[in-house]
Parts: C-alpha cells; sequence; structure tokens
C-alpha cells in the first residue's frame, strides 16, 4: 500500500491524495489549487495518473480546495463512483457550479479588457462541465462500513462545515485514516469532531499547526467591531465563504442584534449560492447544533440579494450597513466588486473571516499592502481591515493535537498535509515531543510514500 500527495503538501490548496492497494486506486478529495499563481497553474498541468485506472474518488468535504478539479478529472475520462455524505452530495454541486460559473465570466472579463496575456482566455472548465459531476456523487451513510470489494470505507464526523467527514480506507494491507479538514469542539454551529478510528497510518490536516486561535467569544469580538464601524458610518464588508462562514456570520449577527450589542442595520447576504447553501441547513439538521426553528430565526438577519442588478444597487448605497459576500479570500465573487466600491473610503472597514492563503488578495491585505488589483485595476484600500481568526471552521494546534491525541492506539506514522511548511513543522515537532508517534510532514511534487 502506497499514498502519493499530489497536491495539499507544503500547501493549503489543491488536495489530492492518491491511495493504491495490491487491487485499488483510491483518489481521496480532487481539489483545486488556490492562491499564489505558481500555485494556480498546477491546475492547468497534465494529470499525474490515467483517470480510467481509478476505482473510486472520496471525498471529506465540499470546499473547492477539495472538490473543485472534480470537473476536470470527469473531463479527462472519469466515470466511476465519488462518494461523499450526504450534505456533500447537495453542497458540491451548488459550488462546482458557481466555479465553472466565475471562471466563464473572468475568462470573458480578461478578454473584454485585455489584460490576459492569452487572445483568447479559456476557463479551466465551464459551468456545464462542473454539472457532469453531480450524477458521480454518491452518498454514504456516516458511521456504517461500506464494501468496496476489497477495499472498504467509514466516515466519522470531522466537524469544519456541513458534512464534513474523516474517512478511514481499509484492506488487508491496513488501515488509513484521512482527517480531512477537522473542525473546532466548541464551534458555534457544527459538532466537534469525533475521535479519530484506530488506524495504521494517519494523514492529518495541519493548517493552524503553528497557532492557537483567540479565546474571546465571536459574539464579543464582532460587536467591537461592527460598533466602530457603524460609529463612522461606514459599510463593513465581510467576505465569507458560502459554505460555513456566511452562515456562522448570520448567526453570530443574529446574535449580537438580538442582545443589543450593537444597534439593528440593514445585513445584506449578498451571494446567490450561501443563499442556496443556508437552505440545506434546514434538510440537514443532524449534521449541525441547531434547530429548525433557530436556523430559520438566525438566518432571516439578513436581506437575499440574488440577482447583479440588486448587487450593483449596494454600491449606491452608503452605511451604515453590513454586506456579506464571497469569495473569503478575495480571489473572486461579487465581494470585489463592494471592495472597488468602498475600500477607498476610511470610513469603511474590511473583515477578513478566516484563514487567507498566501497570495490572495486577502493575504495581502493583512500584510499591510494599501492597494489590490480587481480587473485589472489597482484600487486604494483606505478602509479599516480587520482579522477574525475567531470564526475559524479549522482546529487550532491545541485542538489538532488533542484530536490526534484521542486515538485508542497509536498509529505507525502520521503523514501532515494542507499546511504551509511553517505551519505543519511546528505540528509536527510537537506530535514527535509530546505523543511520541512517527510524523512526516508530506513533501511536495506528488512524491509516493510506502505504507510499511
Amino acid at each position: 500500500m502506497n499514498v502519493s500527495f499530489l497536491g495539499a503538501a507544503g500547501t493549503v490548496t489543491g488536495s489530492r491524495h492518491l491511495l493504491t492497494t495490491g487491487t485499488k486506486r483510491v483518489l481521496v478529495d480532487c481539489g483545486l489549487f488556490q492562491g499564489l499563481k505558481t500555485l494556480r497553474l498546477r491546475n492547468r498541468e497534465a494529470l499525474p495518473f490515467d483517470p480510467h485506472g481509478l476505482d473510486a474518488v472520496v471525498l471529506t468535504h465540499a470546499h473547492l480546495d477539495h472538490t473543485g478539479f472534480l470537473p476536470v478529472l470527469v473531463k479527462e475520462g472519469y466515470t466511476g463512483p465519488i462518494f461523499c455524505t450526504a450534505p456533500t452530495a447537495d453542497l458540491a454541486p451548488i459550488l462546482l457550479s458557481d466555479s465553472g460559473h466565475l471562471q466563464e465570466e473572468d475568462a470573458r472579463w480578461a478578454k473584454k479588457k485585455g489584460f490576459s496575456r492569452h487572445k483568447e482566455p479559456q476557463p479551466l472548465y465551464t459551468e456545464e462541465e462542473a454539472r457532469d459531476v453531480t450524477p458521480l456523487l454518491t452518498p454514504l451513510p456516516v458511521g456504517e462500513t461500506v464494501d468496496l470489494d476489497g477495499l472498504t470505507l467509514r466516515y466519522s464526523l470531522a466537524g469544519h462545515i456541513l458534512g464534513a467527514a474523516s474517512v478511514l480506507l481499509e484492506s488487508d494491507e491496513g488501515r488509513v485514516l484521512f482527517s480531512g479538514d477537522l473542525g473546532r469542539p466548541a464551534d458555534l454551529l457544527i459538532p466537534p469532531p469525533e475521535p479519530p478510528p484506530e488506524a495504521d497510518w494517519v494523514v492529518m490536516e495541519s493548517t493552524y499547526g503553528d497557532r492557537e486561535h483567540p479565546t474571546i467569544h465571536p459574539v464579543d469580538l464582532l460587536t467591537v467591531i461592527l460598533r466602530r464601524t457603524l460609529k463612522r458610518g461606514g459599510v463593513l464588508m465581510v467576505p465569507a465563504f458560502s459554505v460555513g462562514r456566511a452562515q456562522l456570520m448570520l448567526y453570530v449577527l443574529s446574535e449580537v442584534f438580538s442582545s443589543g450589542s450593537a444597534p439593528r442595520v440593514p445585513v445584506y447576504l449578498n451571494s446567490p449560492m450561501a443563499i442556496d447553501v443556508t437552505k440545506l441547513y434546514l434538510r440537514h439538521d443532524r449534521f449541525h447544533r441547531l434547530s429548525h426553528d433557530e436556523c430559520a430565526s438566525a438566518f432571516s438577519v439578513a436581506e437575499y440579494v440574488r440577482s447583479v442588478e440588486e448587487s450593483k444597487k449596494l454600491n449606491q448605497r452608503r452605511g451604515p450597513m453590513v454586506i456579506i459576500a464571497g469569495a473569503g479570500m478575495l480571489t473572486g465573487g461579487r465581494i470585489l466588486h463592494h471592495i472597488a466600491a468602498f475600500a477607498p473610503d476610511a470610513r469603511n472597514a474590511l473583515l477578513l473571516t478566516g484563514y487567507q492563503a498566501e497570495g490572495t488578495r486577502g493575504a495581502d491585505l493583512l500584510a499591510g499592502k494599501t492597494h489590490v488589483k480587481i480587473h485589472g485595476r489597482s484600487i486604494p484600500v483606505r478602509a479599516e481591515v480587520t482579522a477574525f481568526d475567531g470564526l475559524s471552521a479549522h482546529a487550532d494546534h491545541s485542538e489538532l493535537m488533542d484530536w490526534l491525541g484521542s486515538s485508542q492506539r497509536a498509529p505507525r506514522r502520521v503523514y501532515l498535509v494542507h499546511g504551509e511548511p511553517r505551519a505543519s513543522d511546528a505540528l509536527r515537532r510537537d506530535i514527535e515531543t509530546r505523543l511520541g508517534y512517527p510524523v512526516h510532514a508530506a513533501l511536495d511534487g506528488g512524491r509516493t510514500y510506502v505504507l510499511d
């Protein structure tokens, strides 16, 4: 048995892990590379394996850095099952279709404005090609062992977002656990990750392997930021991932307003995708903490904006108001148009609500840059820029250690993925010294590791 890390090795994007046994070849996650251009260009590289030779694809959750390359895989000839949890089967088509749509839009805009070096810029895949993935999605129950003819699969809840799960794959050669992205024990919406099942090898995320999250309650932190912005009569812009972060922001805002901690102002959820995702929380209530009525109440705090015309009208308004829109790392989406409209005004504020991968506009702003390039234009950013790590859906260093340490049996080895080198190395050192487990931070370049 061996595993090849074809992405998310030395970086937090492009999760693609190829597990090979004596009889099976399974791809665990199939994500997009995002962030730095050198990473994004890897999405255009030829696949290092034959899609026809895969027996299955297994998804841990729906985020694009774990699913966003599926349309390319299918376009290249993969026709087998794509296993996932039930919420992921509902979420993935929404995210993938939106991804294809945005890529088509970006290609058209680049051609119109002439800022691409290609005469005819092409999207990585289209919205129609993204839809070709949906028939292959095969939902599986959580907690039940499924026989794949020589390989068994079992999901356990991982927290993080709706439907996220760790996956245990077992053959007569051993048991491999892929953690997927692990959530937080005290997340306001999503239950904590389940303890890891016994495994011979653990492939584990390390996004926040070198950091601890703030202990301040998200409601208290948002109250401070919101009051400060509203006092200036400003607009609070909140770039948020459509799955998880947007819903959490709605819940926190509803708590702030209902407690009277800050004056109630108009809130706009300007993301058709986030609106569609929000409705899924009512359908999959076993995967989150809220009751049906609590969901309905929290998510009614905002006015939902679907059309492009309504979105444009928001840019003609002035504060005080809150706008929640994608994308969370400022890599695209409607938030860019709002930044172009409101960021030059110092009365306004931009609240970054989670991890900002290196090379993204969000990371640039956190590093102190005063201009961002949007659709070929340099936009001055005079608005207050604030990071809100208290809303992260990723486990921090201590929480990662606690999760791994709760296993009833020590694994033979731990492989760390989905982290920048510094984060992975910090977690590696602590696992070795505190838990005594052999551990290796996976290297970039598709290296194959023999599991023995």
